[in-house]
């Protein structure tokens, strides 16, 4: 008997990775299978393409329950791909820390999932400990360039590069390293992030190929000197060593789904500190093989959506033709404040409470110059009158609108068959190479940036700047980084930066306690709140329910 997402997965029947990469157009030449299942593509190897119609998906503000957005994603193809579409699905790789932390598994839901489930969740094809090692290694070379006389002039108190691992350990957050004897190191602070917010993960999420990987590597500044003056991996000379070591890890993964269309899952940025979205490699390779690619960003749309559409889309061709807002009654239940526990009791007022927030995130859309589809994703407890105040809500403010039953039924048979018809009309009607717009241009400020971002898509009344970010502002412009671009690192649950004001909050001020450089990113993370680099544990982890069972198969994985 079905039950979870993982017997949802063993009880498909996957196809031999050859026969999807054929389905995709992708010549035997081009993959190098890791086992049955799944392959790297090497993207030097396609033919020249076309370039196929993109779907971004985002959603409203998240809440504990979740609102599926990967889920809808991958529905989404396969419904897209029913109707006769080459259709490829390009979405970002699971984080193991958050998969036996607090999420579970991240690689969609009931039918609609990308598979092998146990293995993208787990490992995958190691892309994440490419990152790490890559990471680490560096942070190896600025300790020993540091030791070994010191010919860059570094200040062991400017270190800014960090370690990191794909694991939740609040307890690394902040380290000494160096102690021992005088052949140990140099006594320094440091600490470790998660792996999912190095900057090579954004740095490879970003690269256009091997060259373009190569100079934003050799671009990141890992400390200062003395007077201050950054010192980057090009002063070291290790953008070549870590460039081997990612060689294979910028490769896009390809994988399917369990109805069988065609999906590139690579790279995974958090969506709150940092850019969020799979790498601009995958997507492009998508769009020149598929008819219609459909993506997605992380968290809310004022996190995800505002950066893939400020930050990848000047990095790569990803503008999209269409942009998805998922939604549920019990999100927006819970934004019209009904507490976590009782969402899916009928009330069909507090869905009603809970549509500012949805209608945020749908003006925010359309600052862009794009039009916004809901995509209303179902659930048993939903009823029929709380539907119905969403599509007259959706018919009030002129928004395309359509049901999904794509984790139970799937969006290979007919689940997703309204919301791919909704989809696809707004793709045949759509033009965004004449509407779509950005919030800022590079050479406003980044004082100016971080403003605008905070008062139009977040509705601040104002931005506080603590002393550190102050200074940080100063340092930044006089290093000439005044035109890179901003990432917000704020909480996912709120337009504020307190995660607990629900629904549209306004006339409040958004502060921001300090600025981080991501020079091979191309951006500058402006950190708001408490937003923690480094994840801990909570109460309750995913891993208490994952085992093997007798027969060596995994179980409690979702």
């Amino acid at each position: 008997m079905v039950v979870d997402d993982l017997d949802f997965a063993r009880a498909a029947d996957m196809r031999p990775i050859e026969e999807i990469a054929d389905k995709a157009g992708i010549p035997a030449q081009a993959i190098e299978p890791y086992g049955r299942h799944m392959a790297k593509v090497d993207v030097t190897k396609l033919p020249p393409g076309g370039r196929g119609k993109l779907v971004l998906v985002s959603a409203m503000s998240p809440t504990p329950p979740g609102e599926g957005k990967t889920t809808m994603s991958i529905g989404l193809a396969d419904a897209i791909a029913r109707t006769g579409r080459r259709t490829i699905v390009a979405v970002r790789e699971p984080s193991l820390g958050p998969v036996l932390g607090m999420k579970g598994g991240a690689a969609g839901g009931g039918r609609s999932q990308v598979l092998p489930m146990e293995d993208i969740n787990l490992h995958f094809t190691g892309d994440f400990h490419a990152i790490t090692t890559a990471n680490n290694t560096l942070a190896a070379i600025v300790e020993n360039s540091l030791y070994q006389g010191n010919p860059l002039g570094i200040d062991a108190r400017r270190i800014t590069w960090r370690r990191v691992l794909d694991v939740n350990d609040r307890a690394l957050r902040n380290v000494v390293v160096g102690l021992g004897s005088p052949t140990d190191g140099v006594p320094h602070e440091g600490g470790f992030d998660i792996t999912a917010a190095s900057e090579i993960m954004a740095v490879l999420c970003l690269a256009t190929d091997l060259a373009d990987l190569k100079a934003r590597l050799a671009r990141i500044t890992v400390a200062y000197t003395g007077d201050r003056r950054p010192v980057t991996v090009g002063d070291l000379g290790a953008q070549g060593a870590l460039t081997a070591l990612l060689r294979h890890a910028i490769k896009p993964n390809l994988v399917q789904t369990i109805a069988g269309t065609p999906a590139l899952v690579h790279g995974g940025p958090f969506g709150n500190i940092a850019h969020g979205c799979n790498s601009v490699i995958a997507t492009t390779t998508a769009r020149a093989l598929a008819e219609v690619v459909v993506t997605e960003a992380g968290f809310g749309a004022d996190l995800g959506a505002e950066k893939f559409l400020d930050i990848k889309t000047r990095a790569g061709d990803a503008v999209p033709d269409a942009v998805v807002l998922v939604a549920t009654i019990r999100a927006l239940k819970y934004h019209g404040g009904v507490p976590a526990e009782e969402v899916t009791t009928p009330d069909a007022a507090a869905v009603e409470a809970g549509l500012p927030n949805l209608t945020r995130h749908v003006e925010n859309i359309r600052t862009f110059g794009l039009e916004p589809v809901i995509g209303l994703n179902s659930f048993p407890t939903d009823t029929e009158d709380e539907r119905a105040v969403v599509h007259q809500w959706s018919e009030r403010l002129g928004v395309r609108c359509a049901v999904a039953d794509i984790w139970a039924r799937g969006g290979g048979d007919d689940g997703g068959d309204e919301f791919a018809a909704a989809v696809l009309d707004a793709l045949d009607g759509s033009d965004t190479a004449a509407t779509f717009t950005r919030l800022y241009e590079p050479s406003t400020g980044l004082e100016e940036k971080i403003r605008t971002i905070a008062r139009t898509i977040y509705r601040a009344d104002d931005v506080e700047f603590a002393a550190a970010a102050r200074r940080r502002l100063a340092e930044f412009e006089e290093n000439g980084w005044g035109e890179m671009a901003v990432c917000m690192a704020k909480t996912q649950y709120s337009f504020s930066d307190d995660g607990s004001r629900l629904g549209a909050p306004e006339g409040f001020t958004l502060h921001v306690r300090d600025l981080l450089a991501r020079t091979g990113a191309g951006f500058v993370v402006a950190l708001t709140g408490s937003i923690m680099t480094m994840p801990g544990l909570p109460v309750s982890p995913a891993f208490e329910r994952i085992d093997l069972d007798d027969d060596g198969q995994i179980v409690g994985l979702s």
